[in-house]
């Protein structure tokens, strides 16, 4: 289940094969299923939190009020008066973000990329590519000191993204991959080469 292969190209290059598990969790077509429930799950949430921001006037509204209150708490101190961000470098990111006043289009932007994540999801549309968009988004939520859902859906974000090839066959992804031409085509392998004393008892029969 776990037995690693090595197999050599026509170019003559070494190719470290994924073991068994790993072709049918990230390769075969049989796995979809399993993909499918985690991608509805993904999906759902991503979805249901776009739409509540996607209905609420202060994401929607002119000025971006409710990032702008996420982003003050974030860029704050705790109760122990300890930075709420942990690396200086983001808390300096998110200060600059409050500085420029990009509230009213980042705001926008977080709600069209997780209903836009919640449906590439939920369709089976170029998956790998909203899995990592959707990891991002947590992992920066992370970053800013939000829990919630957000490791759970990270972690499924990132069995997505290793499973781009099967993950959306139950969905548009096993029609729109191969007219994007992938997944690409794989070098020829070269067929191992006879042990020698097979092929002298071969020749003397």
């Amino acid at each position: 289940m776990f037995a690693v292969k090595h197999v050599t190209d026509e170019r003559g290059n070494v190719l470290v094969q994924d073991p068994p598990i790993a072709q049918f969790l990230f390769s075969n077509t049989k796995a979809s299923i399993i993909w499918l429930i985690v991608r509805l799950y993904v999906a759902w949430d991503f979805w249901e939190a776009g739409w509540h921001k996607f209905t609420d006037p202060a994401w929607m509204g002119p000025e971006g009020t409710g990032i702008i209150g996420f982003w003050t708490r974030a860029a704050g101190v705790n109760a122990n008066g300890q930075p709420v961000i942990v690396y200086g470098w983001y808390r300096a990111f998110i200060q600059f973000l409050i500085d420029s006043n990009a509230a009213p289009w980042f705001s926008k932007l977080i709600v069209f990329g997780e209903l836009a994540v919640g449906l590439g999801m939920f369709v089976g549309a170029l998956v790998g590519v909203a899995a990592f968009f959707g990891a991002l988004m947590n992992m920066s939520f992370l970053m800013a000191g939000t829990v919630s859902t957000n490791p759970v859906l990270f972690f499924a974000g990132i069995l997505l993204i290793l499973a781009w090839k099967n993950a959306g066959y139950l969905g548009i992804d096993r029609y729109l991959l191969p007219m994007l031409g992938t997944p690409w085509k794989q070098p020829a392998l070269v067929a191992p080469a006879a042990p020698v004393a097979s092929v002298v008892q071969a020749s003397r029969s």
